[in-house]
């Protein structure tokens, strides 16, 4: 009795066994397949729970998210042979689970190092077809876009595997070149500083000569302007002086005598010698001026 049910038990516990390894579930992240002794018999398993053959049948299952290679910094050169440092990595993902089973067994590192390897052929076509400005700038974003789709092309023929993009993260001059390059740009520039500067002293040379001449003109009219308006006061004065004089010829003589009076006798300590029958002292002797 005992030894049945132990053989019993030994038997329902090969059927949960053989029950568990036929039972599977495929995440939303993941891309997997169904072997049976070696050989594809089902791929492109929906997410969720699946049934296989125990034993016989074995179920394999990869990463489906997008997935970065990171590729070294590699040399390559331009279209007139000069050296360029260029980092760069790539966005790809399984696309036919199939093929990327059959191709790498599996192996992700595989995938991953033949991709590295495509991206370096890739890079160094693309990059030889051009010069420096094009690569570095000129048609930087449209040597990517060749790169991604030829690349995607190749790697899903061959491995399955669909790439998304491809970016250049930095693109660097070899040691041995950036000082050279950076002493000629440094050249370059302090000569287009020179010319800047010559330039500027050529403008400030002729702004202050043109201010000088402005200024020697303005002052010029403003003297002549001077010189016409006391020309015009001393002869308007002169008309008021003669209608004056025409209108009353003694009193203006007396008021001229009277002017020069004040000036000559202001301080008592001046010394005069005139003669006393002089015109000067007309109005002091006579009875018009006594009075």
């Amino acid at each position: 009795m005992s030894f049945r049910i132990v053989l019993v038990g030994i038997v329902l516990v090969l059927a949960v066994l053989l029950l568990i390894d036929g039972i599977f579930t495929v995440d939303q992240r993941e891309r997997a397949l169904v072997l049976r002794f070696g050989a594809v018999t089902r791929a492109d398993l929906d997410p969720g729970l699946h049934f296989k053959l125990p034993i016989a049948e074995e179920a394999k299952k990869f990463d489906g998210r997008i997935l970065t290679l990171d590729s070294r910094p590699e040399r390559y050169f331009t279209l007139e042979k000069k050296p360029l440092i260029v980092d760069s990595f790539v966005k790809f993902r399984v696309g036919d689970v199939e093929r990327y089973y059959t191709a790498s067994s599996g192996d992700e590192n595989r995938a991953r190092n033949l991709l590295s390897q495509r991206v370096n052929e890739g890079l160094r076509n693309q990059i030889s077809r051009r010069d420096m400005h094009e690569v570095i700038s000129g048609q930087r974003d449209q040597l990517m876009a060749e790169l991604t789709q030829q690349l995607n092309t190749e790697m899903t023929e061959e491995m399955g595997v669909e790439v998304i993009d491809v970016r250049v993260k930095k693109i660097d001059l070899p040691p041995e070149v950036s000082s050279a390059v950076y002493d000629r740009m440094n050249s370059e520039r302090e000569i287009e500083a020179q010319q800047h500067r010559a330039t500027g002293r050529e403008l400030e040379l002729g702004i202050r000569a043109d201010a000088d001449r402005q200024v020697v003109v303005i002052e010029a009219e403003a003297y002549r302007e001077a010189e016409q308006l006391r020309g015009d006061g001393d002869a308007r004065a002169a008309n008021v002086y003669a209608s004056a004089y025409g209108a009353d010829p003694e009193f203006y003589e007396f008021y001229r005598s009277i002017n020069a009076y004040s000036n000559v006798f202001r301080e008592k300590g001046d010394m005069l010698i005139l003669d006393p029958n002089s015109e000067f002292f007309k109005y002091l002797k006579s009875g018009e001026g006594a009075r």
